[in-house]
């Protein structure tokens, strides 16, 4: 067995004569076990929300949107409808989206409002997010279904007959307007129902139907913005869209969810990046324990540190006995921190343990990289502590009697 390694577990089992440094090995040690089930509590936490958070995205977005690469617009083909017939294609839907202009008793409102075919919620799920009213009626062409911020931006709810919704839109054309009145398409809708979902989507989205999307636009009936896809749970996403662009060309291209919300993603993982930081600076000056505790115990094995020396110990060898003391002291905190914090996360996932409301529990994720990132993190900073406190020693420190 190596010596400095034998000798170094033997130092961090037994107590010091000076129970001075029996406390401040112990604070240290309680440091770096607090340390470690806070940096993955808040990193499963995190996870937990990013989840929570990505699951009203699920709702609203599709698996994959195709749209064209230049212009708002295009017709769909039955080439474009073959090149669509993948097995891995569970569905798809025809939208129509744009940004417009709403009114209801002279208050304004810009929003998008984005036309869907019957074929739009075997692709998403938005219907469940209504909370007042119902999803668009078939037999009702001109019915609508709002979000939540238009709804409380127009003071306008489902079922309300007292005036028509107004929708406005620039007709389609170049140069500049020689007549005004004539330049906009302008349509009534009638409210039907209302959505709640994110903030951003329920400022920004008033669902139609898509013939009325089109006839407002003026587009042609195989006239689109774009084709939502829905995808087997065991589709291989990166060959599906690999074979989507085979097929389809240069001009279009095909975008995952991710793609479609990457601001709100990067927001996610910016926020998990400087809990992750802050976390592991109090981690650092939690260390900061261990290099003084290493430091102690090194002036108080003094005589033993001189009577190794004689014995033929190098001063490298020597330092490795506090470099692996001082390493061991941290896996030691880092092992039964783990020991805590991960059966509480699983608990809290699994029964809720904590709630934010009566039926809502506080959202948490067991991760394999959150917990790989712990241990890193604990090993490298433990280790960096072990050698910053075994620096301390030198020949004169060791001569001296």
């Amino acid at each position: 067995m190596n010596v400095s390694f034998y000798i170094a577990k033997r130092y961090l089992f037994s107590k010091s004569g000076n129970n001075a440094i029996n406390i401040i090995t112990l604070i240290a040690t309680l440091g770096v076990i607090v340390g470690t089930i806070a940096l993955f509590i808040v990193l499963s936490v995190f996870s937990g929300l990013k989840e929570f958070s990505l699951d009203f995205i699920k709702v609203a977005d599709p698996d994959l949107k195709v749209s064209v690469v230049e212009g708002k617009s295009f017709k769909i083909t039955d080439e474009m409808v073959n090149a669509l017939a993948l097995d891995d294609i569970i569905s798809y839907a025809k939208v129509v989206e744009e940004r417009a202009f709403f009114s209801f008793k002279e208050k304004p409102h810009i929003a998008n409002i984005k036309g869907v075919d019957e074929s739009f919620l075997q692709v998403n799920n938005i219907d469940t997010a209504i909370f007042v009213g119902e999803w668009l009626d078939p037999e009702l062409v001109q019915s609508a279904v709002l979000g939540n911020g238009v709804s409380l931006a127009l003071s306008l709810g489902a079922y309300d007959f007292a005036a028509p919704l107004k929708v406005t839109v620039p007709k389609p054309g170049k140069g500049y307007m020689s007549n005004p009145k004539k330049s906009f398409s302008q349509l009534n809708l009638q409210p039907i129902g209302v959505f709640r979902l994110t903030e951003d989507m329920d400022k920004n989205f008033v669902f139609v139907h898509l013939a009325y999307a089109q006839q407002l636009l003026n587009y042609s009936p195989n006239q689109v913005s774009a084709i939502e896809l829905k995808l087997h749970p065991k589709a291989d996403i990166n060959r599906v869209i690999s074979m989507l662009k085979e097929r389809l060309g240069p001009k279009f291209k095909v975008q995952t969810r991710a793609q479609l919300n990457a601001v709100f993603h990067r927001m996610l993982n910016t926020e998990n990046l400087v809990s992750y930081l802050v976390f592991t600076l109090i981690l650092i000056i939690a260390l900061f324990n261990v290099i003084g505790a290493m430091v102690m115990m090194i002036l108080d094995k003094k005589e033993n540190l001189h009577t190794l020396f004689n014995l033929g110990a190098t001063l490298g060898n020597i330092k490795k006995i506090f470099v692996y003391q001082g390493f061991l002291l941290s896996v030691f905190g880092l092992l039964v921190g783990l020991a805590l914090a991960v059966p509480f996360v699983l608990l809290q996932k699994q029964f809720g343990l904590i709630m934010i409301t009566q039926t809502l529990p506080y959202p948490i994720e067991f991760k394999w990289f959150n917990l790989s990132v712990v241990i890193m993190t604990i090993v490298a900073l433990g280790f960096l502590a072990a050698k910053i406190a075994s620096a301390r020693i030198n020949e004169k420190l060791i001569k001296l009697q």
